[in-house]
């Protein structure tokens, strides 16, 4: 079913170029607009068809109809799943730890684009499962689902994330660690800081802290690849349960590591959206033990 999207022309783009118009506030591709081109009724403004080089007109309904695409095939399971928020044009759900997003060779049906694909089928929907934030499998927390291509487009790079984690030793206070990060030379999985690496900044503020651990908020300004896992064992506080860098599995056997909190500016509404998903069980289990 073909997904089709309206704006209102404003009135600072009277009379200018549709082409500008499109790219400016319907967030529209260079790509994209070519091939809109090519549809019969692609591009529509008052019901008649629009070139991308008439002028548009203040308060013109423009009406875009975005060309169908085949999903790819993802085996519906039946599962259980934490649905935050959800509308015609997202999914945002709260990820358990230890489930894949995507499929892979070792997880064929066990991730959560499969009981994604489950939920949405018993709703009638088909879309393509496209994960805007792309959580290790052992990370637990919100992951956003754009129902088309039009709306991931529109948000990629525009979502504030805030990710939760527990580290081991004291760290109090709050900071910054600003530190380029790159693979290391003997490893194709894991990262670390180096000097050519890529420019990567992390900010963090400790909510408790004991000797054993702390508990930090962290945010992302950059989003490089296991950035808070190789950020916060560069700084010696790496996460609990996180071996690959250091962590040890004593208390957790996995990255403590939740995306915790989300914000966004609603691509067609425009409306504010913020979300929140409470620490999984087992990190609150470490908490309260102490």
């Amino acid at each position: 079913m073909a997904e089709t999207l309206r704006f209102t022309v404003p009135a600072c783009y009277d009379q200018k170029p549709a082409k500008w118009f499109l790219k400016d506030c319907c967030s529209l591709s260079t790509r994209m607009i070519t091939r809109l081109k090519r549809e019969k009724e692609g591009i529509l403004m008052n019901g008649k068809i629009l070139r991308t080089i008439d002028p548009v007109s203040a308060g013109a309904e423009v009406i875009i109809t975005l060309p169908d695409e085949e999903p790819s095939f993802i085996t519906p399971v039946e599962g259980v799943l934490d649905v935050v928020y959800e509308d015609a044009f997202l999914l945002i759900v709260n990820k358990p730890p230890y489930m894949p997003v995507h499929p892979v060779k070792q997880h064929q049906e066990d991730t959560l684009a499969n009981i994604a694909a489950f939920y949405s089928g018993q709703k009638g929907e088909r879309y393509v499962f496209r994960a805007l934030n792309r959580l290790d499998r052992n990370t637990s927390g919100l992951v956003m689902i754009c129902k088309d291509r039009f709306t991931a487009f529109k948000l990629k790079n525009k979502v504030e994330k805030v990710y939760f984690a527990l580290v081991h030793g004291e760290l109090r206070g709050s900071g910054v660690i600003d530190a380029p990060i790159g693979l290391r030379d003997d490893s194709k999985i894991v990262r670390c800081v180096r000097a050519d690496g890529a420019p990567s900044v992390t900010r963090y503020e400790a909510l408790f802290s004991s000797k054993e651990y702390s508990l930090l908020r962290l945010v992302l300004e950059t989003g490089r690849t296991h950035q808070i896992r190789c950020h916060m064992a560069h700084l010696g506080h790496p996460l609990l349960g996180d071996d690959l860098y250091g962590g040890s599995r004593e208390l957790i056997d996995r990255q403590t590591l939740h995306c915790g909190e989300m914000r966004f500016e609603h691509p067609v509404t425009a409306e504010r959206i913020e979300l929140s998903a409470e620490l999984p069980k087992d990190m609150r289990r470490v908490i309260d033990d102490k």
